[in-house]
């Protein structure tokens, strides 16, 4: 590991500060890219600001038709609250499910949507649920918010606050883990809004990161039914393909995932 500065910041403006200051700051939350990447010596910042003690970052709150989740809430604090699981079951149980329990106690949400890694959990629920990425600059819808993979909106010094989730009528995810690291080479999120639309939303197995499937999305809003959306296939061309699955079996992986959660989410 590279020399770095390490700063605990006890607000949102001194983090920020922090980051301005900086040559090449990175915030740190729970550290699980981002440390063993420094390990590696793939990744050398001058400083790192560390976030989980920011008042404002943690917590899970409900505002007027939503859920608001600190960035510095753990992977386990979303899984194990009552309120998430009370108006999100669907997202709890997404966030139960991420790596293992070691993870899930030291990654944070934050982290895991400004990282954007194309195989993570939570950019699908962002894109399904029509998150909104509240930052220490502004306020961006999460499909404003991912640009591609390992890409975001966010500039060089700013710092994702939290995220805010509306309620839904019903929703699930279902993945195909990786029975190593557990993360998703197909995971899909399908969530029916209030207003009767329909968003689905993949992850593990796009080559530009989370996306939607408009086909499928067209057929529940008509059809809430996995049969709906049992014939309904995605580009294989657009697909990963690594040593743990080709992206022909990928594609066909949308499609299983996708059936399951529609029937999970009842």
């Amino acid at each position: 590991m590279y020399e770095t500065t390490y700063h605990r910041a006890g607000s949102v403006a001194e983090a920020s500060d922090l980051m301005s200051k900086a040559d090449d700051g990175k915030v740190l939350g729970g550290g699980q890219t981002l440390l063993p990447t420094m390990k590696q010596r793939l990744a050398a910042p001058s400083d790192l600001v560390d976030v989980t003690k920011v008042a404002e970052m943690n917590g899970i709150s409900e505002g007027d038709g939503s859920v608001s989740i600190g960035a510095a809430t753990t992977h386990a604090e979303v899984a194990s609250s009552d309120l998430v699981k009370a108006k999100l079951a669907s997202l709890a149980g997404l966030a139960g499910g991420i790596g293992d329990p070691a993870v899930r106690h030291m990654g944070t949400i934050g982290g895991s949507v400004a990282n954007n890694d194309p195989a993570a959990d939570y950019p699908a629920a962002l894109v399904a649920l029509g998150a909104t990425v509240v930052t220490s600059k502004r306020s961006l819808s999460a499909g404003d918010f991912f640009t591609g993979m390992f890409d975001t909106a966010l500039d060089e010094d700013e710092i994702v606050v939290s995220v805010s989730f509306p309620l839904i009528e019903k929703g699930a995810y279902a993945k195909y883990p990786n029975p190593a690291s557990r993360y998703a080479m197909a995971g899909v999120y399908v969530a029916k809004h209030l207003d009767g639309s329909v968003r689905v939303a993949v992850t593990g197995a796009g080559q530009d990161g989370v996306f939607r499937v408009e086909g499928m999305e067209a057929a529940l809003a008509a059809n809430w039914s996995p049969d709906a959306v049992a014939n309904i296939t995605v580009d294989a061309n657009s697909m990963l393909h690594d040593i743990h699955g080709s992206a022909a079996y990928r594609a066909n992986l949308v499609t299983v995932m996708a059936k399951r959660a529609v029937k999970a989410a009842g």
